[in-house]
């Protein structure tokens, strides 16, 4: 299974999706797309040589998972979940909060350069596979800095994300 992620005056990153090794997250990431929420949401956090990260409710990342009805279960390794998708350059994840492994809900991230800090603690669940250009031009744009988690002084807007 593949995905699109189209972000205006950027282009195009192309990811195939593992729903082998994270089907609740897959599934949940599908559900999301085919609703069309992250249409007109922004990449609310470029930080350069680490993630960038996307599908914030107003665009801001501390809205991150208000609702926990709506979460779902980590699926890696510290969260008793065997993953083996590792947070190499052009993964795709899922944001969570620090307190809770069964937090992710709406927001992702893509890893700019290797992570492997993340590998067994978040949920990766797939890899881009064409795009690695817009990457790095996301990954560059200028921010408020790390007090702000490295949100975009202009916030790039994802046109749209399909499942292909």
């Amino acid at each position: 299974m593949k995905c699109i992620i189209k972000t205006e005056g950027f282009g195009d990153m192309v990811f195939e999706l593992y729903p082998e090794h994270a089907p609740i997250t897959v599934e949940n990431f599908v559900k999301f797309v085919n609703s069309g929420f992250y249409n007109g949401l922004g990449w609310c956090r470029l930080s350069k040589d680490y993630v960038i990260q996307g599908g914030a409710i107003n665009n801001d990342i501390n809205t991150i998972l208000e609702t926990d009805d709506l979460c779902i279960k980590g699926e890696f390794k510290a969260n008793g979940v065997e993953n083996p998708v590792e947070h190499v350059r052009g993964a795709i994840s899922m944001a969570r909060t620090f307190e809770s492994f069964d937090s992710a809900r709406n927001q992702f991230f893509v890893v700019h350069k290797d992570a492997h800090k993340l590998d067994g603690n978040y949920a990766g669940f797939g890899q881009m596979i064409e795009g690695f250009e817009i990457l790095d031009l996301l990954a560059s744009q200028p921010t408020y800095g790390p007090e702000t988690w490295h949100k975009p002084i202009d916030i790039p807007i994802i046109k749209e994300i399909k499942i292909l």
